[in-house]
């Protein structure tokens, strides 16, 4: 069935100290999503970056979301750290933990969580993680939306929990035959029309083309797309412009649905 809302989801506040990764000015996009995933200090971040990206997500009326990655911020949270599974859940928890008081600083709440990068993936084919994850923000945050793929393990143990979890289609980011994304470092300008459409598509025939150029099902509520992708203010533009123009309104994950509706998805 074809989406008649969607929504926008966008990784920021991704710098730290004088530093900032991407082209895009955090508040240039922030008036065109509607969920912000704001790192919180492991992959970028830090607690002054923090409180401002929160501030402005506020301000906007956008959804927060912690954005917890890996201990790497050489690296951008884009290299796998060993550790065991209640090592790394631990660090998850002690992140969200600093992002949800600057919200509640900014007379706020937490909408979402969204692990970054290498964590992401790693959760999203590892089961024991996954769960352990899912039973933690039960106990600790049990109404916040874990953001996810379709296709992930994470899903599966929130849907089983019955944690809230919105699924994501990734607008600047390749899909293999199996539904996942390929996932990389760095990524090339991308053509902001050529991704409009491929939104459009999927929001209206729930279709992605993968890389080997044959035709997937995927199934979400929201898109995707990231603050250090070269170009990424024009991308947003055209996705925003594009999804208005087919009739598909854009808001954040908390007016989607109720969280039981979306677990309850097939």
């Amino acid at each position: 069935m074809p989406l008649s809302a969607v929504d926008l989801n966008c990784d920021m506040g991704e710098g730290f100290g004088h530093w900032r990764v991407g082209d895009a000015n955090d508040t240039d996009l922030m008036a065109i999503i509607s969920s912000a995933n704001i790192a919180t200090g492991f992959h970028a971040g830090d607690p002054n970056l923090m409180d401002a990206t929160v501030r402005l997500a506020a301000q906007h009326g956008v959804g927060i979301g912690a954005h917890p990655g890996y201990r790497d911020l050489q690296g951008f949270g884009r290299r796998r750290i060993n550790g065991s599974s209640e090592e790394i859940v631990n660090d998850i928890i002690y992140q969200i933990g600093a992002l949800r008081e600057f919200a509640r600083r900014h007379d706020t709440c937490l909408q979402h969580v969204k692990p970054h990068g290498a964590l992401y993936m790693e959760l999203a084919g590892n089961e024991e993680m996954s769960r352990l994850f899912v039973n933690s923000m039960r106990t600790t945050a049990p109404n916040a939306f874990i953001y996810c793929m379709d296709i992930s393990k994470t899903y599966r143990a929130a849907v089983e929990a019955g944690q809230p979890a919105i699924r994501e289609f990734y607008a600047d980011r390749e899909y293999d035959h199996t539904g996942s994304i390929v996932f990389t470092r760095r990524t090339a300008h991308l053509d902001p029309g050529s991704i409009a459409e491929k939104v459009v598509r999927a929001c209206k025939e729930g279709k992605a083309r993968t890389i080997h150029g044959d035709d997937i099902d995927i199934k979400f509520e929201s898109i995707c797309f990231h603050s250090d992708t070269p170009g990424c203010l024009e991308i947003a533009e055209a996705m925003r412009n594009a999804l208005i123009a087919n009739g598909i309104k854009i808001v954040p994950a908390s007016e989607l649905a109720h969280p039981s509706t979306l677990t309850a998805r097939g």
